[in-house]
C-alpha cells in the first residue's frame, strides 16, 4: 500500500482499503476509528473519489473535512446533493461507530438530509460534525451538520443505525 492524496493537504499514508474484520474483536469502535485518523488503516476508497476524510473522533463524535470540487457537480453547476449526503452519512455513522464495543458493527437503517445552501467548488473546505443523540442495545440515533469555513450551515441530517454482532457482517473475512 502506498500513500495517496485524498485532496490537497490530506493524505492517506496506507492508500485505500478497509479495516480488517479480525480487528473488530480486538478494538472498540472508538479505538478503530482513532486508528483510521492516525493512519494505521487505509482510507476507504470513497474518501478519495469524494475528497473527504475522517479527521477527529471522540466518544459519540466524528468530524470529517472535505473539499467539494468540479468532479462533484450536477448539471446546473452546483455540487450534487449526493456529495453532501455522503459526507453527512459518514459523520453520522462514524459518530455511532465510536460508541461500539469490541465485536459490534453497525449499518445505516435510515437517514435524512436537509440542504440549506448551495455548495460549489468555490465553497472551499467544509467541516462535517456528527454526534450521537441516543445509543441503545440495537439502535442508535445521530445528528450532523455540514458547515463552510465561516461556520455557515450548508446542510444537516439525522440517522438511525442498527447495531449487531460483527460476526454477522456479510463477506466477513475468516478470523
Amino acid at each position: 500500500m502506498s500513500e495517496v492524496e485524498l485532496y490537497p493537504g490530506r493524505v492517506s499514508p496506507l492508500g485505500f482499503g478497509t479495516i480488517p474484520h479480525v480487528d473488530l474483536v480486538k478494538y472498540s469502535g472508538l479505538e478503530l476509528l482513532q486508528r483510521v485518523v492516525d493512519g494505521h488503516y487505509p482510507a476507504p476508497s470513497m474518501a478519495g473519489r469524494l475528497n473527504f476524510a475522517l479527521t477527529e473522533v471522540a466518544e459519540g463524535r466524528a468530524v470529517f473535512h472535505g473539499l467539494p470540487g468540479k468532479n462533484h457537480l450536477n448539471p446546473l453547476g452546483t455540487v450534487h446533493g449526493g456529495w453532501a449526503a455522503s459526507i453527512l452519512d459518514s459523520a453520522l455513522g462514524c459518530a455511532v461507530h465510536t460508541m461500539l464495543r469490541k465485536g459490534e458493527a453497525y449499518t445505516t437503517a435510515e437517514f435524512k438530509v436537509n440542504l440549506t445552501r448551495p455548495i460549489t467548488p468555490r465553497t472551499g473546505e467544509v467541516v462535517c460534525e456528527g454526534r450521537v443523540i441516543h445509543k441503545g442495545r440495537t439502535l442508535a440515533v445521530s445528528e450532523a451538520t455540514l458547515k463552510d469555513k465561516d461556520g455557515k450551515l450548508l446542510a444537516f441530517g439525522t440517522e438511525t443505525c442498527s447495531i449487531f454482532a460483527a460476526e454477522n457482517l456479510a463477506g466477513r473475512e475468516a478470523g
